[in-house]
């Protein structure tokens, strides 16, 4: 996924969580920094924050306790919604910080400008392995989603099936039903001699 950095506010005793949806194996990076509003002077003791990124299945992955700004960098074990999330303390009165997040996964998290340098190609040459990797994060992207259209086709296979059993077995329960109203009427009348 290509993404620029994004900006949020967020208030002091509030959560906010941002989730990107990363397939398996993919590798991600994540740069968080919280903005000092106090260009010239330090960055007050109030702008800590608690920052946790998750897998879908809840196993951590990074944790900051207290920090002002960090960076996290995993290959993703598992395929789903990996979520990023950020407490600020409480204070009184409210305070209110600005976060500065990247977040980027696929072939956007490699340092493309590294590769120059330690590689000594060219221009062009990186733009090609560039391309060369968007192409195969296309690839895989296929057929991933073909697993997941087949996936979704058996599923609906199986909701077919069990609600085609659940109107027969409603169906025959409505027959039953009234096949006993019918015939305890007809009990009922006889002994009463109405019919």
């Amino acid at each position: 996924m290509l993404g620029e950095s994004m900006r949020f506010e967020l208030e002091s005793g509030k959560t906010k969580c941002i989730a990107e949806d990363i397939k398996a194996n993919a590798m991600t990076v994540g740069k968080y920094t919280v903005i000092n509003p106090n260009e010239d002077g330090p960055l007050p003791i109030s702008h800590k924050l608690v920052v946790r990124v998750s897998s879908p299945k809840g196993n951590s992955h990074h944790l900051g306790d207290q920090v002002d700004s960090g960076t996290f960098a995993f290959t993703a074990a598992e395929g789903g919604d990996y979520t990023t999330c950020f407490w600020a303390n409480r204070h009184n009165p409210p305070v209110r910080m600005t976060i500065d997040f990247d977040w980027k996964s696929g072939v956007a998290a490699k340092d493309w400008s590294n590769v120059a340098k330690k590689g000594q190609v060219e221009t062009m040459e990186v733009e090609l392995k560039k391309l060369y990797d968007t192409v195969t994060v296309i690839h895989e992207e296929m057929f991933y989603l073909r697993e997941r259209e087949e996936e979704m086709q058996q599923l609906n296979k199986e909701t077919n099936t069990k609600m085609a059993t659940l109107g027969l077995f409603s169906l025959l329960l409505c027959l039953s039903v009234a096949g006993l109203q019918i015939w305890h009427l007809k009990t009922f009348f006889e002994r009463k001699k109405l019919l």
